[in-house]
């Protein structure tokens, strides 16, 4: 038995892997893959050859019935002995000088050689009953968890379903657990919806303006001509059309202050930017010639009827002054013209131009 040296279960002497916490055993404790290793690696003793078998001696050939024996042949003379050698006499022995003693000299240690490994007999093949491991088939027993030999699962945990793609947005990527504070959180949110909703209520006007502000910037003027021209007083020559004609050295004449001019248009737009070019004309030389408005209320009408009012100031200078207005589904625009300056010595009042434009 093998015992592992993560948890302290006991597993057999071929394991490779603990059963219950599929730890690594090691390959050298027994182990089959070591054992067939090691006896591979260990070489086969010869065997001593045999020694020759001595030949058999020949016997002699058996005569026939009725022949006549040969005679046995004549003995050869025996030699004479030689006579015996005298032993020479013994030499005298002379014993050799003893060496001095040596003193006995430093020896180094000898170096550590690692123990040879030890074949072990390998085991037998335990029964190939029980429950197959499910990725490299080897039988296991019943009690363990973890396969013998490859550490994989027996019994695998099912995979958990997949979440609806809501339950992953906070805060229903949590699962309900009893007194996880699901009730706590449902109040949050429902708190937080009733306060966007009284919010977007409170703010809806300017969070709209602010929309539409932003695709004001973000988009291209386009100018837009009314369809209509209306004035309370002009003088002769000088009519209200003179402001939408595209030309600068031509303009709307009234006598006095307090005049207004009313332009209708012939479907609502979204009403971006107005352009007044203030004076007689927009050079610098016929500018001064006549009397100058320094101030201007705008009224501007919706689809809806309802009317806007916006105070413009003007500068006392030549060329066009552009003004930014920003309102939605507009249908015609009053302008009022007041504090005039240079107003006398029969000049009157002039107004160049006044052109519009709206969101592409």
């Amino acid at each position: 038995m093998r015992e592992c040296p993560a948890c302290g279960a006991s597993n057999e002497a071929t394991d490779d892997f603990c059963g219950n916490c599929g730890s690594y055993l090691g390959w050298s404790e027994g182990s089959g893959r070591s054992s067939r290793r090691a006896a591979a690696d260990v070489p086969v003793e010869a065997e001593p050859e045999a020694e020759p078998a001595p030949e058999p001696v020949a016997e002699p050939a058996p005569t026939r019935t009725g022949e006549a024996e040969a005679p046995p042949p004549t003995p050869a003379p025996a030699p004479t002995p030689a006579p015996e050698r005298t032993p020479d006499p013994p030499r005298p022995v002379t014993p050799e000088p003893l060496a001095p003693p040596v003193a006995p000299q430093p020896v180094k240690p000898a170096k550590a050689v690692a123990p040879r490994p030890v074949v072990r007999p390998l085991p037998a093949d335990e029964d190939a009953s029980g429950i197959p491991c499910p990725v490299c088939r080897t039988p296991n027993p019943p009690h363990r968890r973890f396969c013998r030999k490859c550490a994989a699962p027996l019994a695998p945990v099912a995979a958990p379903e997949a979440l609806p793609w809501w339950r992953t947005v906070w805060p229903f990527r949590r699962r309900t657990r009893g007194g996880s504070g699901a009730l706590t959180r449902l109040l949050v949110i429902l708190a937080v919806v009733l306060a966007l909703c009284v919010a977007g209520f409170l703010l809806l006007p300017a969070g709209r303006k602010l929309i539409e502000d932003t695709r004001d910037k973000l988009g291209t003027p386009k100018a837009v001509s009314p369809t209509r021209v209306t004035a309370t007083a002009e003088l002769p020559g000088h009519s209200a059309r003179l402001t939408t004609d595209g030309l600068t050295n031509r303009y709307w004449a009234i006598p006095g202050k307090g005049a207004s001019v009313t332009y209708a248009f012939a479907k609502p737009f979204r009403f971006v930017d107005v352009i007044v070019t203030n004076g007689a004309s927009k050079n610098a030389e016929d500018y001064g010639t006549q009397a100058r408005a320094l101030h201007l209320d705008m009224d501007v009408y919706s689809e809806d009827g309802q009317v806007q009012r916006k105070e413009i100031d003007l500068s006392d200078k030549p060329g066009p002054q552009p003004i930014a207005v920003g309102m939605s589904r507009v249908t015609s625009v009053r302008l009022t013209l007041s504090d005039p300056v240079g107003l006398s010595g029969g000049r009157h009042v002039a107004l160049a131009e006044v052109e519009f434009f709206q969101r592409t």
